[in-house]
């Protein structure tokens, strides 16, 4: 823009210049006709016009400056006693917290760093960051965020992340980096600005050119009867009208409309996701994530809370420790690994057995997707805390089997699923397969444990489903998106999941290094997909996926790898990220046609083709249009801020809770595909109906798969294809038979 103003004003003045040269030299009596009126106003009005689109362009930028203000100034550290009393405290710059200080916070002030509550009970307001207009309720061990509000208890709080580590800090540097970056639909924009200054100087050119021609040729078609009248001769008048038509072409022609239609969107984008808890990355993963048409969900800690629970210990038959043995060796072994799983039995195993600490634990190895082995010794004082363990067991209904044994000084433990134990040649009896197979069925999952090569128990546990995971993923699908669900669970837990929350599409049995190779099988197959997770064994896919949308509870790592990170544990933060992204597409396009309407029709208006008509524009009128034009597609931009989030009472309409009650009544088909395999549908529910007789065979077959490594791939086929209302006791003998033949 600044070349067309400059070229507009420098030829305004040059050609008045000239003309009043002229005039002097000629000694003409009458005043020349100039255009000296032009810089001046051109200059004032594209500066006014700069004025209102900096206040414009300022006010997509609030959502950062709230999350700036929110960062305290200063800290009052307290002293503490070996016995935790505060024995002085004293105010110092927020700059001066360390790591580990202790900061005392009164009601209404802000906490001033990252941090974890020690003493006192409160409620503080999160809003700002994470959209949630209740209060939290924050007690002993609870995390706060730093610049949230503390509204009405005393507070000591350790620090646990300051200065550039805080969560405030991350976001505010998060929010600035995504509203300086280019969207790809930029690319276009700077293209098109490219060539558009030179296109116009040819525009401008070829219109002095034409009128000078058409004032030659035919006089009369120029509106200029005051001009003759007032004494100027024909040629003045062609010149001055032509150069006039030229120079309100430069003056109207606008690239900053469509120079600024992307990136004031972007701005007023990331600012409101930011303030409603979404942290988008950038301008390309909010331009992209409308383009997805398939989400993959984690299912541990992503469509489930993450915190499964032991509900069932099942024990064989010839147990060879004490109940309460068994767990101090599985939780110690467990307490080595970060899988939520192992977390749940440790949890467990320290309940029951009324400790804090459990044993040691020597040369511990994991094989992710397998298992873990290890020795553990030292359980000792362990066990002497253990006394009310058995009526616990009792209280939740679990079998109890004492054995009044010692236990070994060193154990060597192993935990896992089936391969595991066949791998390290631990035998696995048909009873205990038909328990976890029990237990799978219902969503459980079941892990063995053996110990010094023999085993002893089958622990299952449970994760909880999200209280929103259904409606999210219905109102994804009603978006027109794919939802699938990948995880390293065994095909009958992930099933039960899916079954739970309305998906059709599961891929279980996926190791944690197969899941980004999962992702590029879809990209593959020409899908634009995005993923959501919260852990470490996550972030590989998160970033191979087109969108990769990190839940803020989890692991740094995965945060890192996202191009979305939302703050709140709230799937309907999904959604709302989807039907954000829309949004701000939606209105770059407007504001790109908008830019382009603009200069459609003011370029030809200016060159003077409406002048037939008794339209015609002056040059300070160009460049006061050519100055709104600019501000009104910040203002457009700045429509989205009236976009809300939308929230679970908006989605829960009557057709999502008549759809809920029918899938309720009549179970939908769900495609489960094991590892990177998906080739072959093994859902159960999309089978033909078979007789009892039949699947009991197919399952005690399975078994049998299971522990000699025999493919039936052919017989399974034959039955599993069978139409149920025909089969016979026949065909159930005979397909007995083959089977059984190929197992020898």
């Amino acid at each position: 823009m600044d070349v067309l103003i400059t070229l507009a004003t420098g030829v305004s003045f040059v050609y008045s210049a000239v003309v009043v040269l002229v005039s002097l030299a000629t000694r003409d009596p009458r005043s020349p006709k100039t255009f000296f009126e032009t810089p001046p106003m051109l200059l004032i009005f594209v500066c006014l016009g700069r004025w209102l689109e900096q206040i414009a362009k300022g006010k997509t930028s609030e959502a950062l400056a709230k999350l700036i203000s929110l960062q305290a100034t200063e800290a009052v550290l307290v002293d503490l006693d070996a016995n935790g009393k505060v024995t002085g405290e004293r105010k110092v710059a927020l700059e001066l917290v360390q790591k580990g200080d202790v900061i005392k916070v009164i009601p209404g002030e802000k906490i001033p760093v990252d941090g974890r509550v020690l003493e006192g009970s409160s409620t503080c307001d999160e809003s700002l960051f994470t959209g949630e207009s209740m209060p939290v309720v924050k007690e002993p061990g609870s995390l706060v965020i730093g610049g949230s509000l503390n509204q009405n208890g005393r507070l000591l709080v350790q620090a646990t992340h300051v200065g550039s580590d805080s969560a405030l800090a991350q976001i505010v540097q998060l929010v600035e980096e995504a509203q300086t970056s280019k969207a790809p639909i930029q690319q276009l924009a700077d293209n098109v600005a490219g060539y558009f200054v030179p296109v116009v100087v040819v525009i401008s050119i070829f219109t002095l050119i034409v009128w000078v021609v058409v004032g030659y040729v035919r006089y009369e078609l120029l509106d200029t009867p005051h001009h003759l009248a007032s004494g100027h001769n024909v040629h003045e008048v062609i010149w001055q009208l032509a150069f006039k038509f030229a120079i309100t072409v430069l003056c109207i022609a606008c690239p900053c409309a469509l120079g600024l239609a992307t990136p004031t969107a972007v701005m007023v984008g990331t600012g409101v996701g930011a303030v409603n808890g979404i942290l988008i990355k950038g301008g390309e993963p909010l331009e992209i994530a409308h383009k997805i048409n398939s989400i993959v969900f984690d299912k541990t800690g992503t469509v489930t809370c993450g915190t499964p629970r032991v509900t069932h210990i099942e024990l064989v038959d010839k147990l060879s420790f004490s109940v309460d043995q068994l767990l101090a060796l599985a939780g110690t072994a467990e307490s080595c690994s970060e899988h939520p799983i192992a977390n749940a039995i440790v949890h467990h195993a320290k309940q029951v057995l009324n400790v804090d600490q459990l044993g040691r634990v020597a040369d511990f190895s994991a094989v992710p997707g397998f298992g873990l082995k290890c020795s553990v010794s030292g359980l000792d004082k362990v066990l002497g805390n253990s006394q009310e363990s058995a009526n616990h067991h009792q209280s939740n209904g679990l079998r109890i089997m004492e054995v009044g044994r010692n236990l070994p000084d060193s154990c060597n433990v192993l935990i896992g699923n089936r391969e595991w134990m066949r791998t390290n040649g631990i035998e696995v009896s048909e009873a205990m397969y038909r328990v976890m197979e029990d237990h799978e069925d219902r969503g459980h999952t079941a892990v063995l444990c053996a110990v010094n090569n023999r085993l002893q128990a089958m622990l299952a546990a449970t994760d909880r489903v999200k209280a929103e995971a259904h409606l999210a993923i219905y109102t994804l699908k009603k978006m027109g998106l794919d939802v699938m669900l990948l995880t390293g669970d065994n095909r009958k837990t992930a099933e039960a999941i899916a079954r739970q929350v309305g998906i059709t599409t599961v891929f279980a049995e996926v190791l944690p290094s197969h899941k980004v190779a999962k992702v590029k099988q879809l990209q593959r197959n020409g899908r634009r997909v995005a993923m959501v997770g919260d852990g470490v064994n996550d972030s590989p896919a998160l970033a191979q996926a087109d969108i990769g949308i990190a839940i803020g509870t989890g692991t740094d790592v995965a945060v890192e790898a996202a191009d979305v990170v939302l703050i709140r544990n709230d799937l309907l933060d999904v959604v709302a990220t989807m039907a954000l992204s829309k949004k701000t597409v939606h209105r770059i396009k407007v504001n790109f046609v908008a830019a382009t309407i603009y200069n459609l029709i003011g370029i030809p208006l200016a060159a003077g083709l409406f002048m037939p008509f008794g339209v015609q524009l002056q040059p300070w009128m160009a460049s006061l249009a050519m100055a709104l034009s600019s501000v009104s597609v910040v203002c457009l931009s700045l429509l989205l801020k009236r976009w809300r989030k939308p929230g679970r009472n908006q989605l829960m309409t009557r057709s999502y809770i008549s759809d809920y009650r029918d899938e309720m009544n009549q179970s939908s088909p769900v495609a489960v595909y094991c590892g990177l395999d998906d080739s072959s549908l093994t859902a159960e529910s999309p089978r033909p109906k078979q007789k009892p007789l039949a699947q009991r065979i197919w399952k005690r077959l399975e078994r049998r798969r299971r522990m000699d490594g025999v493919n039936l791939g052919v017989e399974r086929d034959r039955l599993l294809a069978s139409d149920g209302d025909s089969w016979s006791q026949s065909d159930d003998d005979d397909c007995l038979n083959r089977m059984e033949t190929s197992l020898v």
